[in-house]
């Protein structure tokens, strides 16, 4: 075997350094490169601001668990279900989320169960007033030991969605007697956390109006569910990077803050001079440039 020519050795001796440059600008373990053009201020025609965004490593991680942007629609996750969002109102850190299986005035169905996380970042604000429907005479939520139901001005909620014609989808004729029909005062009443278990509570559908239009006509009420969600994790780095033209999101293993400019570079500051550093980590990226003779 003939030996190797000794070119062959000078070019490996040239090539070394060049390859210690390009393994150590190379990232750490457990660190992401970042990203780009994965974050948008729109999903669909609905704003997306802080916490919420429109795609892996947007917004705040703690939300990005619940609420997601999936071809257009924005969507918010329980262990129940998957529902649309229909708005986010953020002066009052609120948004209405839409059961596609809920009754309305117009279309009355059998319907599934829901169920909020006591853990989440969300609650469910004083607006809303759940109606539950077809409910058996056994039902639990007529326990008069329980006082489940509210009998007052409920009474009134409920003639006034039996009088829908879409009542006749849950096999109900129009103006029915109200007595199979409870304004639920709390969600806590059966079954832990926030949950509606309509099995368990022997009801056939429920709706939940958080906005009455006009009292008087249920076809102008506003059906869906209303949740609050915690405004503190706006932090003073995240308005920062808002007031450079960036979006707020998180990177790597650790989720730490990370804020996407709108040409796509992750910094772990703000846009302004587009700081091109690793995201959530204050080391540098080094470029080399070495010119052969």
């Amino acid at each position: 075997m003939s030996p190797l020519p000794a070119a062959f050795f000078i070019s490996i001796l040239f090539l070394l350094p060049q390859l210690h440059k390009v393994c150590a600008a190379s990232p750490a373990a457990g660190r992401t490169i970042p990203t780009r053009g994965t974050c948008n201020n729109t999903c669909g025609t609905i704003p997306v601001m802080f916490p919420f965004g429109t795609g892996f490593g947007c917004g705040h991680p703690y939300f990005a668990r619940y609420v997601k942007c999936n071809a257009g629609t924005l969507q918010f996750s329980t262990g129940t279900g998957i529902y649309p969002v229909s708005s986010i109102d953020y002066p009052t850190s609120t948004i209405v989320v839409a059961d596609p299986f809920m009754s309305t005035c117009s279309s009355m169905q059998n319907s599934g169960s829901f169920s909020l996380d006591r853990t989440s970042p969300f609650t469910l604000t004083g607006s809303n007033i759940f109606v539950l429907l077809g409910c058996s005479t056994t039902s639990p939520v007529f326990d008069p030991s329980e006082d489940l139901c509210d009998t007052g001005s409920g009474s009134r909620v409920c003639s006034g969605l039996y009088s829908c014609k879409g009542v006749t989808g849950i096999g109900l004729p129009q103006n029915a007697p109200a007595s199979t029909c409870c304004v639920y005062d709390s969600l806590m009443g059966i079954g832990s956390g926030y949950s509606l278990d309509l099995p368990k509570l022997q009801c056939s559908s429920y709706t939940s109006i958080y906005e009455f239009g006009d009292e008087g006509d249920p076809m102008k009420w506003k059906f869906g569910i209303s949740l609050q969600y915690n405004d503190s994790y706006y932090t003073p780095a995240c308005k920062d990077c808002e007031t450079s033209g960036g979006l707020c999101g998180f990177s790597g293993l650790d989720e730490s803050f990370s804020c996407i400019c709108r040409d796509g570079v992750n910094t772990t500051t703000n846009c302004f001079g587009h700081g091109y550093t690793w995201s959530g980590a204050w080391e540098p990226k080094i470029q080399t440039k070495t010119s052969i003779g």
